[in-house]
C-alpha cells in the first residue's frame, strides 16, 4: 500500500494472471475493478475476440478508468456490486461460457486514502465507509441507532475482537451526549478502552483501533453476505476448465472462499455403513494447487500484501 497516495499497488498480480491461464478469445470477469490492475494485465493478453466485463460499486473507482481501455471494445465496466455477476452474463448471452472469474476482496488504497470517504482512523472525516457513498446507512448513521449488543456483536463477529462489549458500551456511553459523527471520534473511544501495550511489542503492531474499524466497514457494506452471494453464481457462469480466483485479505473473507471451493469440489460422503459409492456428478470445481500467499519480495515493496490469499479453482463438466 502507497502511504497518504491515491496509488494503488495490485497484490499477487502475476500470481493471479497465471492462475487464470488466460486463453485469448475467452470471456473473462473482473469482479472488483478497483484501480484496474487486473483488468489491463488481462486486456494485454487477449485476441480481437476476447471480451472482459468488469464491476465496481465505488463511483471513484469507476470514474479512474483510463482512456485507453475505456475506448478499447473488448472492455465494458458496469458500477454496481458483483452480485449482479449473473444478471449481466445474461445480458451478454454468456452462461457457462466465461473462460475466468476474478474477484480481489477487500478494500483498496485509494479508497483508504480518501480521507473524506471516513475508511481510515488516520483522517479525521466523517465516519461513513460505504463502498458506494451513494446507497444504505454510514456508519456514523448506523451507530446512532444501534443498541450496544448489536454494536458488540458486530465488532466481535466481523473484526474478531476480544474487546467488543468495553468498545460498544463506550460507544453508547459517548453518544448520550456527543453523537459519534468522525474517525477520530471513534478512534478515540477505542484507545480509551484498549490496553495496547501488548501490542506495541509485536513486529507489525496493529493500531487498537484497526479491527473496530475493520467491522463496521464489513458490516455497512455487508461484504460477507456478497462474497456468499457471488461465488455460486461464477460457478454456473464459468465454462468447463473456466477458472475461478480469489484473493482475501482477512480470515473472514478466506474462510468463505475455502470452505466453497472444498465444497464444490468434494463429492458428497455417507456413513461407512451404508454401502453407496461416492457420486460425483455434483462436483463442479477442481481445487488447482494449495493457497498461493505473496513472496517476502513483495511484502517489502507492499506492506498489504503481507495478509493476501489467493485460491484458484477450475470448473469440471
Amino acid at each position: 500500500m502507497t502511504t497518504l497516495s491515491n496509488a494503488h499497488t495490485t497484490v499477487l498480480l502475476d500470481e493471479l494472471i497465471e492462475a487464470l491461464d488466460i486463453r485469448a478469445d475467452g470471456f473473462y470477469i473482473d469482479g472488483t475493478f478497483g484501480r484496474g490492475g487486473h483488468s489491463r494485465e488481462i486486456i494485454k493478453r487477449l485476441g480481437p475476440a476476447g471480451r472482459l466485463l468488469a464491476f465496481d460499486k465505488d463511483p471513484d473507482a469507476v470514474m479512474s478508468v483510463d482512456k485507453d481501455l475505456l475506448q478499447d471494445a473488448r472492455f465494458e465496466i458496469v458500477k454496481g456490486s458483483f452480485t449482479m455477476l449473473m444478471q449481466h452474463v445474461k445480458r451478454h448471452a454468456v452462461v457457462a461460457r466465461v473462460a475466468g472469474i476474478l474477484f480481489d476482496f477487500g478494500v483498496s488504497s485509494p479508497q483508504l486514502n480518501a480521507a473524506a470517504r471516513g475508511f481510515s482512523f488516520r483522517f479525521d472525516a466523517p465516519l461513513d465507509m460505504r463502498m458506494d457513498p451513494a446507497t444504505g446507512q454510514s456508519v456514523a448513521e448506523w451507530l446512532q441507532c444501534a443498541s450496544e449488543t448489536e454494536i458488540a456483536n458486530v465488532i466481535y463477529e466481523y473484526g474478531e475482537e476480544r474487546a467488543s462489549r468495553r468498545i460498544a458500551k463506550a460507544i453508547v456511553n459517548a453518544r448520550s451526549t456527543t453523537p459519534v459523527m468522525t474517525t477520530t471520534q471513534l478512534a478515540e473511544l477505542v484507545c480509551r478502552v484498549m490496553p495496547s501495550r501488548k501490542q506495541a511489542k509485536k513486529k507489525y503492531a496493529l493500531h487498537p483501533a484497526t479491527k473496530t474499524f475493520q467491522a463496521m466497514r464489513i458490516f455497512i457494506n455487508r461484504e460477507l453476505d456478497a462474497i456468499k452471494t457471488v461465488l455460486p453464481q461464477a460457478v454456473e457462469a464459468l465454462c468447463p476448465r473456466g477458472r475461478l480466483a480469489a484473493i482475501s485479505f482477512h480470515s473472514l473473507e478466506d474462510r468463505i472462499v475455502k470452505r466453497f471451493m472444498r465444497d464444490q469440489s468434494t463429492p458428497p460422503s455417507y456413513p461407512p455403513e451404508i454401502p453407496i459409492m461416492p457420486d460425483s456428478s455434483n462436483v463442479k470445481l477442481r481445487l488447482v494447487g494449495k493457497k498461493i500467499r505473496a513472496t517476502q519480495a513483495e511484502i517489502i515493496q507492499n506492506a498489504r500484501a503481507r495478509s493476501a490469499t489467493l485460491r484458484v479453482a477450475e470448473r469440471v463438466s
